[in-house]
């Protein structure tokens, strides 16, 4: 079981910057790749970014390549979301999830927060 907290959502302007933070608990230890989901209203979860637990891949979305950069805290058992020079696009509620394999789809993932709301206002 791992649990998954996400915090530091907010309203930002465009242009502007927020820093997501979630924090694992449960059986975190080696093994489990942690990936940024967003929904914005009306439209599917869509993948953003991924990170293995030990490992130093990255991975992301082409939407927001170049602008979010995801790195992790293994002290901290956090996994961060950086995201610079956000968009009115980027509106969405953002979900932390993990899960042993790496996928670019929701359904590849068991282990979900509870998401974090970021609204980019033009």
């Amino acid at each position: 079981q791992v649990q998954l907290v996400e915090s530091g959502g907010g309203l930002v302007q465009a242009g502007g910057t927020l820093r997501l933070s979630c924090v694992a608990s449960g059986r975190t230890a080696g093994t489990y790749f942690v990936a940024w989901f967003r929904q914005a209203p009306g439209k599917e979860r869509e993948f953003v970014a991924a990170i293995h637990w030990i490992r130093s891949n990255t991975y992301y979305a082409g939407s927001v390549k170049g602008r979010f950069a995801i790195s992790r805290d293994n002290a901290k058992n956090t996994v961060y979301l950086q995201m610079n020079s956000l968009k009115p696009e980027d509106t969405a509620v953002y979900y932390c999830a993990a899960d042993l394999t790496l996928g670019w789809s929701h359904s590849d993932y068991h282990y979900w927060g509870q998401g974090t709301q970021v609204t980019v206002s033009s």
